[in-house]
């Protein structure tokens, strides 16, 4: 709870202090979609899968986390992300060149939600769903293939890199693309390595690779 507050806290300090000002109307409609979507999944988690919310709650504590994943899971979940909005403010703050046409924000904003919807669809379908890249024996670990993972292996990283790619589109700061590069990089290999734990490691998972072949984007990897 504590590091949900946090986030809750730090997603609109962050971009209004580096943004120099509150009347910042993207930050607004960028800080509502995301807390839609992170208090919203929370919510329906709560009734439909409690234990995994105790699992993800547990992160610091876990045990059998493969040491790059403590090093990519805090550059996706933390470190990337506020860069990225620390840059976005003060792209906003000094009117960095170039920038986004109203068109082009709208459309973020459109996609951003549909990212942060195919991300909480794979929240919900996945009662495994931890914050760190382990197998939940304890827990009876098994390979989920319903929802969003019919599709794709990971689709929550798949929206995950879909917002961090349009999150510089919807604020007009071309600049926080870097950071927000730095951090599809690092979910890329995260999802590279993560599926190559699961498939020597989880019974029933090279199977499943049989029938859902890609990974990320259907088609292409």
């Amino acid at each position: 709870m504590l590091g949900f507050a946090a986030y809750l806290l730090l997603t609109p300090l962050v971009l209004f202090l580096a943004g120099g000002e509150a009347a910042w109307l993207a930050a607004w409609v960028y800080f509502v979609l995301a807390i839609v979507a992170v208090i919203g999944s929370r919510l329906i988690a709560l009734k439909v899968s409690p234990e995994m919310l105790v699992e993800r709650s547990r992160f610091g504590e876990a045990q059998g986390v493969p040491t790059w994943d403590r090093l990519l899971g805090s550059i996706v979940a933390l470190a990337g992300p506020l860069a990225t909005l620390v840059v976005a403010g003060l792209d906003h703050r000094f009117r960095w060149p170039p920038h986004f046409t109203v068109t082009t924000q709208v459309a973020g904003g459109v996609v951003l939600a549909l990212a942060y919807t195919l991300s909480t669809w794979a929240f919900l379908s996945n009662r495994f769903f931890s914050a760190v890249v382990r197998i939940q024996a304890e827990r009876g670990h098994q390979v989920v293939r319903s929802g969003p993972y019919a599709i794709v292996r990971h689709p929550a990283y798949a929206g995950g890199i879909l917002a961090m790619l349009v999150t510089p589109l919807m604020l007009d700061a071309a600049w926080s693309i870097v950071p927000a590069a730095c951090v599809v990089a690092a979910m890329v290999a995260r999802t590279a390595l993560e599926d190559r734990m699961l498939q020597d490691r989880l019974q029933g998972y090279r199977e499943y690779c049989t029938s859902v072949r890609f990974r990320l984007i259907p088609g292409v990897w």
